[in-house]
């Protein structure tokens, strides 16, 4: 009943802006996991920051759950209604507000997309690095802390958030951080939200750092005779201070993923998606050190192109891993899951991966970005044999815990959502309950994102 009278005083505030209709109910319950359908009650579109905080305070007046919803692309049921409520879609909210070239920085609202961004940008000689592989809005990217494969280079959403404008759980509005490179004024509540998945507050705008575009950018591929020596290539770059862009490691499964899905001729074996940017000089600096690593490992089949066509689709293949990970095993459903380790331990930790998924009976890939030491696992599971379910449940489990093991995460950047909850403890013991408390404090009714991220009971 206090949820179907929200409904109706956002009927009357939204005119025309309040879908309930079962197309668009399932669509905002649809995910790219393992999670049944779970659709909201409603979705509402705002149009501006004023929209969302009124949507809260009558949300909150009636204790009815509210969850932010972007494009929908994240991987751990962070926008799934499991307690019901008002789905918040920002795809209205996506205008640049402000582009600083000189400060390089730029304000969006929280429905624009990384792509999106970047054609504006494309007559600034500016760009917004994060790349977390689908078209994400920015204000999702800023909610589950986003990073993608240029994150060893550039950074994650953490480290590329200046500032923020967020509504909170009682519908007021508050601006944390500026414009400003530092500061040491009070507790830093940009961070705070960077990564709270929804549950403290829903972010209506975003101040992000910008960057300048290389003179040169030069990719390459190539294979190796096995995992470890593609692995200890991405150390002893790393240790070398060869500043890479990207640096990928693709498993031989994915690797035959790939070819089936894109046509692609690449041996079976793992291999490295590498790029560097720079100057001319310098990128053409770069590579030949990493080449002569990549020799001395036993790395071959190297393939080296500047040409952006050429670059454009080799990052479209990586980007495509999702649909070429369902190529190895047709019919199957995916569940993909991540973790992230210290780079000295990744390929002990990948070759265990790898073995205990091999005892199981799993067909599954493996993909990272291993320049920080993660890695991304594409299980392809019957949905209808239980016994392979299970056998996948075992392997994610035991995957979060061997990250653990190795003072690792849980997750490096897929976040937690409610798929990874159950783990919490385990990585972060007492502090858990101070995140809690930090809940309690700013969402007492327990409205935004209810059941995600920090177990509450």
């Amino acid at each position: 009943m206090a949820i179907e009278t929200a409904i109706n005083q956002l009927r009357n505030l939204l005119q025309g802006r309040l879908v309930t209709t079962r197309a668009i109910l399932d669509q905002h319950g649809q995910n790219e996991a393992y999670f049944p359908v779970t659709p909201p009650d409603a979705v509402v579109y705002p149009l501006n920051t004023k929209e969302v905080s009124e949507i809260v305070q009558i949300c909150a007046a009636h204790s009815c759950p509210v969850i932010a919803y972007g494009t929908g692309t994240s991987l751990e049921g962070h926008q799934l209604a499991f307690r019901g409520g008002i789905s918040i879609n920002m795809q209205k909210m996506n205008t640049v507000l402000a582009i600083h070239p000189q400060d390089l920085d730029a304000v969006v609202q929280p429905g624009v997309t990384r792509k999106q961004l970047n054609a504006e940008l494309r007559a600034t000689g500016l760009f917004f690095p994060v790349d977390p592989g689908a078209d994400a809005s920015i204000g999702g990217m800023a909610a589950t802390r986003a990073s993608g494969t240029t994150a060893v280079r550039y950074g994650t959403m953490k480290e590329n958030v200046m500032a923020l404008e967020v509504v909170m759980a009682d519908g007021k509005v508050i601006r944390t951080g500026s414009r400003a490179r530092k500061s040491s004024t009070g507790y830093d509540l940009t961070k705070l939200f960077v990564g709270s998945e929804g549950t403290l507050g829903i972010i209506t705008e975003i101040t992000l750092k910008l960057h300048g575009q290389p003179e040169a950018i030069s990719a390459a591929t190539c294979s190796f005779p096995d995992v470890s020596s593609a692995v200890d290539t991405v150390i002893a770059t790393i240790q070398m201070g060869i500043p890479m862009a990207r640096i990928e490691f693709i498993d031989e499964i994915m690797v035959r993923g790939f070819n089936a899905y894109n046509g692609s001729d690449l041996p079976e074996k793992p291999h490295l998606f590498v790029e560097f940017h720079g100057s001319d000089s310098a990128v053409a600096e770069q590579a030949s050190q990493f080449g002569e690593i990549v020799k001395d490992m036993g790395g071959d089949a190297f393939k080296w192109s500047s040409n952006a066509e050429e670059r454009a689709k080799l990052w479209d293949m990586r980007h495509n891993a999702y649909y070429a990970q369902k190529s190895v095993r047709p019919g199957s459903v995916v569940q993909n899951t991540d973790i992230c380790v210290p780079i000295s331990h990744l390929a002990e930790v990948i070759l265990e991966t790898k073995a205990e998924g091999d005892r199981l009976g799993l067909t599954f890939t493996v993909v990272g970005h291993v320049g920080d030491g993660n890695f991304h696992c594409g299980i392809c599971i019957d949905p209808s044999d239980k016994a392979e379910l299970e056998n996948a449940k075992i392997f994610t489990q035991n995957l979060a815990m061997r990250a653990l093991k190795f003072n690792g995460t849980v997750s490096g950047e897929h976040g937690i959502g409610v798929g990874k909850m159950k783990y919490m403890a385990a990585e972060h013991g007492d502090a858990l309950s101070v995140m809690a408390d930090i809940k309690r404090t700013l969402d007492p009714q327990n409205i935004m994102n209810p059941g995600k991220l920090i177990p509450m009971n």
